[in-house]
């Protein structure tokens, strides 16, 4: 006997949505709203965060009409004294978002650095790229341009935001954004993206028993 598919009301037999992984990874400045765009992605929430440490992971799926995408967001620290291990984070990444401040024109200029050594690592065609310009709410203050923004980008071949992390503006289109352009642009390759699925594991109390596997540091559906 074949495989049997829920059938769709009035319409035809319809497979169950494919889960493919993303690898995103945040790069920029500390204190340009890194983590705080990274929690706004996973749990659309916001709160006031520390210095990130290393790195920090979230999850966060994203649904298409014909797929869902599963976000694995890489939160990397900001800080000099982590960048000579920041590329382990960044390599293989399907998506990169590179983050400023508006506010402080050292963290647009910073980005640009970033950006140089991003170019070093990344495949053309492989990693879809975003500059952001964060701190949206902040507009009163700002000191980086939207055409300086939109400048950089389109001379380095880059998408192009504005958000608040703080506010919510902007963040939940661009996360949208970035699943479309990720797989039109990557998932066109053969085996760019590999499909998820949840690994069981047996209880050890209950042997028959398995529940999903969780991550420890894992935020978000």
């Amino acid at each position: 006997m074949g495989e049997t598919l829920p059938r769709l009301p009035g319409g035809p037999l319809r497979r169950p949505m494919q889960t493919l992984r993303v690898k995103m990874v945040l790069l920029g400045s500390s204190g340009v709203g890194k983590s705080s765009l990274a929690l706004r992605f996973g749990r659309d929430e916001f709160r006031s965060t520390s210095p990130t440490v290393g790195c920090a992971y979230l999850t966060r799926l994203v649904h298409l009409s014909d797929v869902n995408l599963r976000f694995e967001i890489w939160d990397t620290a900001g800080q000099e004294k982590y960048h000579s291990v920041t590329p382990l984070y960044y390599r293989g990444a399907h998506a990169a978002i590179l983050v400023y401040d508006i506010s402080k024109r050292e963290t647009f200029l910073r980005a640009q650095v970033w950006l140089k050594e991003l170019e070093k690592q990344y495949i053309p065609g492989s990693t879809v790229m975003w500059l952001v310009g964060n701190k949206g709410d902040l507009a009163q203050e700002r000191q980086v341009s939207v055409q300086e923004g939109q400048g950089l980008a389109s001379d380095r071949g880059l998408y192009f935001s504005e958000t608040s992390a703080m506010s919510g503006y902007q963040v939940s289109e661009l996360l949208v954004a970035i699943a479309h352009r990720v797989y039109e642009c990557v998932g066109a390759q053969q085996e760019a993206l590999t499909e998820w699925r949840e690994t069981p594991v047996v209880n050890l109390r209950h042997r028959d028993t398995f529940i999903p596997a969780a991550s420890c540091c894992k935020v978000g559906p």
